[in-house]
């Protein structure tokens, strides 16, 4: 009889550890409120262009947080990819779902997305060499957060990584709060 309840004792815990595993983690996230993009008709970057890198950011952004189990680090970085794909493209579908999925503590599917980190991040270091060579502070603003994220996505990219530091020690760091904390401002 004792053997009996030993193993139903050990047969419910073991339940109740299993069921515990598979919930989703516990995160917080602040809902990003873009209703006035920091990015202007100025910007180097066709409509659907701007469309597609937001899909694209949006869908790294949770395959970080669903890799790293919503860790604050990947929570972060999310924040900063989502609040650029959404000032890149303030209705962009996987960002708005991803946003308010996240802000109601779900985590969202992750995807296989159109490409790996690392090909993302050699497609972004290129696109911010493009931005570059244009007039224009948006251009420039945009090609430094490009090459940031290319660093970050892939830290075995040498050209990112460089570019990355070379811009850190000559401007400082940069500044990702107008994406991720946006002014509420009327359109």
């Amino acid at each position: 009889m004792r053997g009996i309840w030993q193993a139903a004792t050990i047969l419910f815990f073991g339940t109740a550890m299993a069921v515990a595993a598979d919930q989703p983690p516990e995160f917080e996230w602040q809902p990003l409120k873009v209703t006035r993009s920091i990015f202007t008709r100025d910007l180097g970057m066709l409509d659907s262009e701007r469309d597609e890198y937001a899909t694209n950011l949006s869908d790294h952004a949770i395959s970080r947080i669903a890799a790293d189990k919503a860790s604050p680090a990947a929570l972060a970085d999310a924040r900063r990819m989502l609040g650029l794909a959404l000032n890149l493209s303030p209705r962009n579908k996987r960002a708005l779902v991803a946003g308010f999925q996240l802000a109601k503590g779900v985590l969202p599917e992750a995807s296989d997305g159109a490409y790996s980190p690392q090909a993302f991040a050699r497609l972004l270091h290129a696109r911010a060499g493009l931005l570059e060579k244009q007039d224009g502070d948006e251009n420039r603003l945009l090609a430094r957060m490009f090459i940031e994220l290319a660093a970050g996505m892939d830290p075995k990219n040498e050209d990112a990584v460089y570019a990355s530091e070379v811009r850190r020690l000559d401007h400082g760091e940069l500044d990702w709060s107008a994406v991720t904390n946006p002014k509420t401002q009327k359109p």
